[in-house]
């Protein structure tokens, strides 16, 4: 029987694996795609707005030659640590259910059962796409991942949404050759995008080489089409591939089904845990990185997230040694 799973194979699960590990306890690690999944989902080169040492893990150098790490960086980086503290990794296995309490626990996957005395949940939220809840969403040429431009030179191409993703997005495809409509819900490009990115697309929105609607919102998607409603009234954008960069949640059903409640009083119904050691309510099942703050994913990153993995791995090695005493 193991100590620990983790359930989710990010940079916070990794750290959990590490911190969890290097206290003498049987860890692996149960991931439903690949290693740091959400990272492979990113955008070619994309960068990371932070700097090496705020994704380092385990005490392990970050090399890279940029200031700003892209995501190949990171791609190479965790899969050496990982092989480097030769954790156990269960990859392309997804977790169905949770049995028993505390001490024993059957963890249900679609490739079998493990059985394990602890339990820390580290899936991010990045699988899941906030819908925009229209006709049409559903469409192929309707994406909520951007990978590349190249394939859009010479198309008409809708981005909708003002934050970060979206505003990388409507540069890279512009600067590609592709003619981008961007849609934004609000007055404005968000204030949240990184100071560095928000005043290039906003000249580039007024020079006219982005076409922009604000306070306009998506009615429907058609297979070259996306109808909008614009504060002048109802308008028809011509689209071979619509963008819906409006963000992501957690897999609240999953979360649900581990027996992870959540906080009755918080809005982005994030778990309810405890702060100091980060178990929820479900003694021995503790939740860990971005998945902690619910549907308000920007409480949590990589960078604060990773610290996760000590408050954890302090706080559950004694209470194993315990357990088997």
């Amino acid at each position: 029987m193991l100590d620990v799973l983790i359930i989710g194979a990010g940079p916070v699960g990794l750290a959990c694996a590490l911190e969890t590990q290097r206290k003498g306890l049987q860890v692996a690690i149960v991931e439903k795609g690949a290693l740091v999944n959400s990272i492979i989902g990113y955008p070619t080169n994309m960068e990371f707005f932070s700097t090496p040492e705020l994704l380092e893990i385990g005490g392990y150098p970050f090399p890279t030659a940029h200031y700003k790490p892209l995501r190949e960086d990171a791609l190479d980086y965790y899969q050496r640590v990982a092989r480097a503290e030769k954790l156990t990794l269960r990859l392309y296995e997804r977790v169905l259910k949770l049995d028993g309490e505390q001490g024993n626990f059957t963890v249900t996957t679609d490739q079998g059962e493990i059985p394990t005395r602890n339990v820390i949940v580290a899936t991010g939220f990045y699988d899941l796409p906030n819908p925009l809840g229209v006709p049409g969403e559903d469409l192929p040429h309707v994406r909520h991942y951007y990978k590349e431009p190249y394939e859009h030179v010479g198309q008409e191409v809708v981005v909708i949404g003002a934050k970060n993703s979206s505003a990388k997005a409507a540069l890279q495809l512009t600067r590609a050759g592709a003619h981008v409509t961007l849609i934004v819900r609000g007055p404005e490009i968000s204030q949240s995008v990184k100071y560095w990115i928000r005043p290039d697309l906003v000249n580039r929105i007024a020079e006219g080489r982005i076409t922009a609607h604000f306070n306009t919102c998506v009615t429907a998607i058609g297979p070259g089409a996306i109808d909008v409603l614009t504060p002048d009234g109802p308008l028809t954008i011509p689209s071979s591939c619509v963008y819906a960069l409006t963000g992501y949640h957690p897999d609240e059903a999953l979360l649900g089904r581990l027996g992870i409640e959540p906080d009755p009083q918080d809005e982005a119904r994030a778990p309810l845990f405890n702060p100091a050691t980060h178990e929820t309510t479900r003694p021995g099942v503790f939740v860990a990185g971005t998945v902690c703050g619910g549907r308000a994913t920007s409480r949590w990153f990589i960078e604060n997230g990773r610290h996760h993995a000590q408050l954890i791995a302090a706080y559950l090695a004694p209470r194993v040694a315990t357990l088997l005493a």
